[in-house]
């Protein structure tokens, strides 16, 4: 079934929707929260809250891309669950990795403040990234949004791990430059 198919099942509020939804993009929503969480039963209920999430949007949304669109859920579901055990320190996996390597060059959420601000600096960053070659945007969103580990990455792109290591440390400069230049603190 396509995805229009199964986004035509969400807007009759047709349960199959979540059947066909689990059935296609079940393992790779799985895959993203697990990255984040490193924790299978964590992953496996931020899937279902996925599901719920996605029943609950469409309608009134439309997405253009059930995949993205269903990407972008599970992360932010995956993010908000890994703050709120962050203090317990339970989770692990690539995260700490992640936002320690990004510190250099964006604020803190809680430095942000405000979420016009957090949504200002996503579009400052979608920006950026549009000024970059197709494989370090690749690499740097396979990284910073999906949460891959590098050694994923470089297997995915062909490349050696220190060379992913290497492009990813170019590309948060170079954000770092144009985050100054556009009048954020870093």
């Amino acid at each position: 079934m396509n995805d229009n198919e199964i986004v035509a099942l969400y807007l009759a509020r047709d349960e199959q929707a979540l059947v066909r939804t689990e059935e296609k993009y079940g393992g790779y929503c799985f895959q993203l929260a697990n990255r984040i969480l490193n924790c299978r039963q964590d992953a496996e209920e931020t899937v279902s809250d996925t599901y719920l999430k996605a029943w609950q949007s469409i309608p009134p949304h439309k997405p253009a891309g059930l995949r993205l669109f269903l990407a972008k859920i599970a992360r932010n579901l995956a993010f908000d669950r890994w703050r709120s055990q962050n203090a317990q320190k339970r989770g692990g996996g690539q995260m700490f990795l992640v936002l320690e390597e990004l510190e250099e060059c964006i604020s803190t959420a809680q430095d942000v403040g405000a979420e016009l601000e957090a949504k200002e600096l996503t579009r400052a960053i979608a920006r950026f990234l549009d000024t970059q070659p197709e494989r370090e945007q690749n690499v740097f969103l396979r990284r910073y949004f999906f949460v891959e580990d590098t050694g994923a990455i470089a297997l995915r792109y062909g490349m050696k791990p220190a060379a992913v290591l290497k492009s990813l440390s170019r590309t948060r400069q170079k954000l770092k430059s144009y985050l100054i230049q556009e009048g954020y603190t870093v």
